[in-house]
C-alpha cells in the first residue's frame, strides 16, 4: 500500500479500495457506520473524515490506520517525523552547573540529599533546587546563600 498511497489522496484511496472489494457506496456505509452521502463527500474531499472514521474505514476496507490517517491528515506527518529534542530535566541542569557549585558552596552531601528531592519528581527550573537548598539551610541554622562575608563586597 505504500507505493500506492504516495500518489492518492485520501479519498481516492478509499474510493478505490472500495471498488476493488465491490462495494457501492451505499455498502460501505453501514459498514463504517455512516451514510452514503458522508462516503461520497469522503471520496470526493469535500469532507475531512474524524479520526474515529478514519479508523473505522481502515478496519472495513482492511488497509493501514495509520497511512489512511496521514493522507486524511497531511500535516500531521511533519509532527510526527520530527525528532524529538533531548529533554534536559532541571535536576541534570543544577546538577551539572559547576559555577552555581561554587558560588553557593554546595557540597557532595548537598548534592546528594537534593538528588533525593529530584527523584521524588520533576522539579520545573534549576532555580528551584537553590530554593529547596536555601529552605533547608535556614532549617539546620547553616549559612543559607552558602556565600562568605568577603565574596559579597
Amino acid at each position: 500500500m505504500a507505493s500506492t498511497t504516495k500518489s492518492l489522496s485520501f479519498g481516492e484511496l478509499v474510493r478505490e479500495r472500495r471498488r476493488q472489494l465491490h462495494l457501492t457506496q451505499e455498502e460501505l456505509a453501514p459498514r463504517a457506520e455512516t451514510s452514503a452521502q458522508h462516503v461520497c463527500q469522503l471520496e470526493s474531499g469535500r469532507r475531512r473524515p474524524s479520526r474515529k472514521m478514519v479508523s473505522k474505514l481502515a478496519d472495513v476496507l482492511r488497509l493501514d490506520g495509520r497511512e489512511l490517517f496521514l493522507l486524511a491528515y497531511p500535516g500531521a506527518n511533519a509532527l510526527l517525523s520530527r525528532r524529538p529534542r533531548p529533554v534536559r530535566s532541571a535536576w541534570d541542569e543544577f546538577r551539572k552547573s559547576g559555577r552555581v557549585r561554587r558560588v553557593y558552596s554546595i557540597s557532595d552531601q548537598e548534592i546528594e540529599l537534593l538528588s533525593r528531592v529530584a527523584a521524588m519528581g520533576e522539579v520545573s527550573s534549576p532555580r528551584d533546587f537553590l530554593h529547596i537548598l536555601v529552605s533547608i539551610r535556614l532549617a539546620v541554622g547553616r549559612d543559607a546563600l552558602g556565600i562568605a562575608d568577603n565574596d559579597l563586597y
